[in-house]
């Protein structure tokens, strides 16, 4: 789960950053309009938290805009101005919850648990394919035989192409959504990774497997299927 901050307080967005990741939610930060509009287009993000007093762009016209555009991912507006107005207008506008400053941290981590799970984003407890399962919960990968517990970016990586086992993930989505759009990561860690993750099933002798399609990405396979393409 990737959440795009854009509050202006830089100190106060690494906070909440670094809340986040209680419940291993990554985030990337924006302190102004313009490039949180630009920030919002350009990652893939499943959530937001928006500050409304930022410099460049206020949040209601980022907010308006991205919804004009097309924009569905869920939007916590966090801001000081507590008038009913201002609350009526930012859940107008197309948030999905306002809440104001100060915060709870328990709070937050409640609405942001909660609006994730009205727009049908929240994963199930367990993913599977095939004869594979992974628990979203202590990241543990199971075959048919035996299990073996996965690192945060494998984990990553492997629920990305679990969810999109009928289709190509490209490395740059992997990148965007594993490493974040201000990570320095390349290509290359993504084929570590891919590495890493294709010794894993051997070891757990699962009937999965996944095959690079060249020039254009990644997807998990069944083995038969797998030998078919190859």
């Amino acid at each position: 789960m990737r959440v795009l901050i854009v509050e202006d307080n830089l100190r106060l967005a690494q906070s909440i950053q670094d809340i986040l990741k209680q419940i291993w939610y990554d985030s990337d930060i924006c302190t102004d309009g313009i490039s949180g509009g630009y920030q919002l287009q350009e990652g893939a993000y499943d959530a937001m938290i928006l500050d409304l007093m930022l410099p460049g762009k206020d949040g209601i016209t980022l907010l308006q805009e991205a919804r004009e555009q097309g924009c569905r991912i869920p939007v916590l507006i966090l801001t000081a101005k507590s008038e009913v107005e201002d609350k009526v207008r930012g859940l107008e506008g197309g948030a999905d919850y306002y809440l104001t400053k100060p915060f709870d941290k328990q709070e937050l981590l409640a609405v942001m648990k909660a609006i994730v799970r009205r727009r049908g984003e929240l994963l199930p407890d367990c993913l599977t394919f095939c004869d594979l399962s992974l628990n979203q919960g202590d990241y543990t990968l199971s075959g048919p035989e035996r299990s073996i517990q996965l690192g945060r970016k494998e984990y990553d990586i492997l629920r990305i192409l679990m969810q999109n086992h009928n289709q190509i993930i490209s490395k740059e989505t992997l990148l965007l959504n594993v490493w974040g759009s201000q990570s320095e990561a390349v290509e290359n860690n993504v084929e570590i990774y891919i590495s890493f993750l294709r010794k894993k099933l051997t070891f757990l002798k699962a009937h999965v497997a996944i095959v690079t399609i060249r020039n254009l990405g990644y997807r998990l396979c069944e083995k038969e299927e797998s030998h078919e393409r190859a």
